[in-house]
């Protein structure tokens, strides 16, 4: 089994062209996206490298609803080792497909081992990654700092993938917005941001989790940050080498890190639904969005909150990883009050 998992966990990636040589080992697994035709993509946060692998996973399936019990003991048996050394670190549904693709890690520290698996039908499947062919883009300048934020999240957008994370630069929280099939080099933003509860611009907090959306027919990204500023950013400025302002709508609260959000559409009007730490899971109408007054003035007091309003919702609890699954639904990943992990469908508030 283990050689097994050592054939699985090496890469087999080219530089701009599909290939089957020059074996690389990926170093970790921090955020995952799926593109056209099945492509996954695995950000190597650790390597400071995004690779791109052609999973075939391209046929429509039936999208039935689950629920999978006991997540963490069950990668745990397919990796050989104990619950407690799982860490589940990203969950993406492929809109083609329905499939799921999980991204975990086994172990801790500098013994810790990426993994990647499919599920589907209620079964996971690791996948054999050194049997795929795939391309591979280095970050320039990625942060040497705090290398786990190199790349914090990723999404594939209109035949791009945008990537955030910090850089070496000065302004360190980066937007990357990288076309597909990669070329040599890419567009690379810096991104400063107002944050209301610090009552201060900042430069250098990364991007936790962001979503695609258009506001007035232009396209932005919605990104969220720690503690716990809702920012717009054009994607018409994300060109290379610029500063860029992003727009703060919302100040959601202190002491809380949002971990996923999804855009749908409801009843004929568009929700942010996003998953939090500390703080729930939170549904925000989009509709304020284009006319939202920007926060720029310190946030104090009570329950550290201000702009575009949000309601969470009270019956989602320990959510930790958050997909749209299909028009209606949602798949996610959510610690039980037993501690253990569960993923499954949910219906869109």
């Amino acid at each position: 089994m283990m050689l097994r998992l050592l054939l699985a966990l090496t890469a087999f990636a080219g530089v701009a062209t599909p290939s089957q040589a020059d074996p690389v080992k990926l170093g970790s697994i921090t955020a995952i996206a799926v593109g056209p035709k099945g492509t996954l993509f695995l950000g190597d946060a650790t390597a400071g490298v995004i690779h791109a692998f052609e999973t075939g996973d391209a046929d429509a399936g039936k999208q039935a609803d689950f629920q999978f019990a006991e997540v963490a003991q069950t990668l745990a048996e397919r990796l050989e080792t104990t619950p407690d050394q799982i860490t589940v670190n990203d969950v993406k549904v492929n809109p083609a497909s329905g499939k799921l693709f999980v991204a975990a890690t086994r172990g801790k520290g500098k013994d810790a081992m990426p993994a990647v698996f499919s599920f589907d039908g209620g079964k996971f499947t690791l996948l054999e990654l050194a049997k795929l062919k795939a391309t591979k883009f280095a970050l320039p300048n990625a942060t040497e700092k705090t290398r786990s934020e190199a790349i914090t999240s990723m999404a594939f957008v209109d035949g791009k993938l945008v990537v955030a994370g910090l850089s070496n630069e000065e302004f360190a929280s980066t937007l990357r917005v990288i076309p597909f099939p990669f070329p040599e080099k890419a567009d690379s933003a810096s991104i400063e941001i107002y944050h209301g509860a610090h009552g201060k611009y900042e430069t250098n907090a990364p991007v936790r989790t962001f979503a695609p959306y258009k506001i007035s027919g232009a396209d932005y990204l919605l990104a969220a940050y720690t503690c716990t500023p809702l920012v717009k950013v054009p994607v018409a400025d994300l060109k290379n080498g610029t500063k860029v302002k992003g727009t703060t709508i919302a100040e959601l609260g202190n002491r809380n890190r949002p971990l996923d959000m999804i855009v749908y559409t409801k009843g004929g009007e568009d929700f942010v639904l996003m998953a939090n730490n500390a703080r729930g899971v939170m549904k925000i109408p989009a509709a304020s969005f284009a006319a939202a007054e920007p926060i720029s003035t310190p946030v104090r007091g009570g329950a550290g909150t201000a702009g575009v309003k949000f309601e969470t919702i009270g019956e989602l609890k320990g959510i930790l990883q958050l997909d749209k699954y299909d028009a209606t639904r949602a798949v996610v990943l959510m610690e039980t009050p037993e501690k253990t992990l569960t993923l499954k469908t949910i219906n869109l508030p």
